[in-house]
């Protein structure tokens, strides 16, 4: 029988691990942590339910898939609840603009920014569903091994003008700042600068509108023990709490596995859901093609890091959305900050994440749970101990959400924790810290990205954030799609 193993439990090692699996390779599944889902871990603290992240799912159908290759059905293991409005997006002067896929609704909010901006909205709707098409429909499944394949899909890029930014294709249609916001915030949720990110990004406006955002019940983290527990009724095997120290190789094939327990197993294929640069410089530290691929990584661009405070509080608030955007008193200033100069400003603009108005299991009768996350130069920009800064970031951040939704918030405060740049590069062994690998821009798309299977080791194949075709749940899940036909022989 042929055997892969697959390191790292993150979305996309979990999917390509279930597609492998369901088509009769055995396969075992190598994760460093105590518990599957990578950036999508969880926290279990003071009766509260914490989910590190990613907790907005789109394109739910692309998930069912996985099931349904062995004949089952997601439902069977995990419950999906909408959530509407999608964001509820809210700026500094207390303008509030409810992002939803009900046209009457949204038409409404768009109205009260400016009505002139209603037209172009329609016509940014059918750009969005044009780049969706041609860039998630047509080529998002598809590995790009060579550059054939880039000059192939160079027409569609070039009708929808891929070198564009999304900022600047949005201003193309909208007049009004806030709208512009509005519609070009979202590549910031897969590590992109809305200014100089590529246009065909617009494609998760039709993403979402199409499919909806959903929540797992129970948190992020029942979708990955929906999918493990798919992948171990399917047969495979899971390893935790073992990190994978080396990947054995001899000549043009990879050989074996290894970890730190001394655990060791041969194998016909491996596929990395691990850090791309951490792969290639350590785990693949005997090989010299390898040592060239880490040179020509790092002199790549990488997305920011995060810095995340989860906290529990006492009370309920039903009217504060599942998910709001606090936006900052600037825009494109501060993504210069943090994309460029490296700067820690004293302005931020946060991710607000309440999942107990949706699923209150989640926190202790009367309580809530909560995360605000906001976007920070990573560590190769902003190399700082952030065991001093993150008390500091931590206070400015409660305080905003104080100033601007809980006035009394530290006074309701039960328990709460932060995550930091450092936190990413130590528990992920994530490249400068960075929190979604590889900054999406346009010469860093495709076949310009990692490929799926390694240009000079023929039996070792990539999946994740570093990947084709990128971050975000339904990025690395259609990276998990690409490789699979690569290492099925489909592709």
């Amino acid at each position: 029988m042929t055997t892969a193993v697959v390191i790292g439990a993150g979305f996309g090692g979990l999917a390509l691990a279930i597609r492998l699996q369901s088509a009769g390779v055995a396969t075992t599944i190598v994760e460093a942590r105590d518990k599957p889902g990578g950036r999508a871990y969880f926290w279990r603290k003071d009766g509260y339910t914490f989910d590190a992240g990613p907790t907005v799912i789109t394109d739910p159908a692309c998930l069912k898939e996985l099931w349904a290759l062995s004949g089952q059905d997601m439902a069977a293991d995990v419950t999906l609840q909408p959530v509407n409005p999608f964001y509820r997006l809210n700026w500094p002067d207390g303008t509030n603009f409810d992002y939803t896929n009900d046209d009457t609704l949204l038409r409404a909010e768009i109205g009260k920014l400016d009505p002139a901006d209603i037209a172009g909205y329609q016509k940014f709707l059918e750009y969005s569903a044009g780049v969706y098409r041609e860039g998630y429909e047509n080529l998002g499944h598809t590995a790009f091994l060579d550059f054939a394949s880039m000059v192939k899909a160079a027409p569609a890029l070039a009708k929808y003008q891929a070198w564009r930014s999304v900022y600047s294709t949005v201003s193309r249609f909208v007049r009004n700042e806030k709208l512009r916001q509005a519609l070009s915030f979202h590549t910031l949720l897969v590590g992109g600068n809305p200014m100089t990110t590529s246009a065909i990004y617009a494609l998760i406006h039709k993403l979402e509108r199409d499919g909806g955002v959903w929540f797992a019940q129970g948190g992020t983290n029942r979708l990955v023990a929906g999918m493990v527990a798919l992948f171990e009724r399917l047969g495979g095997t899971i390893r935790l709490g073992d990190s994978v120290t080396r990947i054995a190789t001899m000549g043009d094939r990879v050989t074996a596995v290894e970890t730190e327990s001394g655990w060791r197993s041969d194998c016909a294929m491996v596929a990395a859901n691990s850090d791309i640069v951490h792969t290639y410089r350590a785990l693949l530290a005997d090989s010299a093609a390898a040592r060239r691929s880490a040179d020509r990584l790092e002199r790549k661009r990488y997305s920011p890091s995060l810095f995340l405070v989860h906290f529990g509080i006492r009370g309920t608030w039903p009217g504060i959305s599942h998910h709001m955007i606090l936006f900052g008193p600037r825009y494109r200033e501060l993504l210069a900050d943090i994309y460029d100069h490296g700067i820690l400003s004293p302005d931020f603009s946060l991710y607000l994440h309440h999942p107990t108005v949706t699923d209150p299991s989640l926190a202790p009768e009367g309580c809530s749970t909560f995360y605000a996350l906001a976007p920070v130069p990573h560590l190769g920009k902003f190399p700082e101990d952030w065991s001093r800064i993150a008390p500091i970031m931590e206070k400015r951040i409660l305080d905003e959400i104080g100033r601007r939704l809980i006035p009394d918030i530290h006074d309701r405060i039960v328990t709460k924790f932060s995550y930091t740049p450092a936190d990413f590069a130590h528990d992920l062994n994530a490249h400068l810290g960075s929190a979604f690998s590889l900054e999406p821009t346009l010469t860093q798309s495709a076949w310009f990205r990692v490929h799926n299977r390694d240009d000079a080791i023929s039996n070792l194949y990539f999946v994740g954030a570093g990947t084709h075709p990128g971050a975000g749940i339904p990025g690395v899940i259609g990276s998990a799609k690409a490789t699979a036909a690569l290492m099925l022989g489909r592709g």
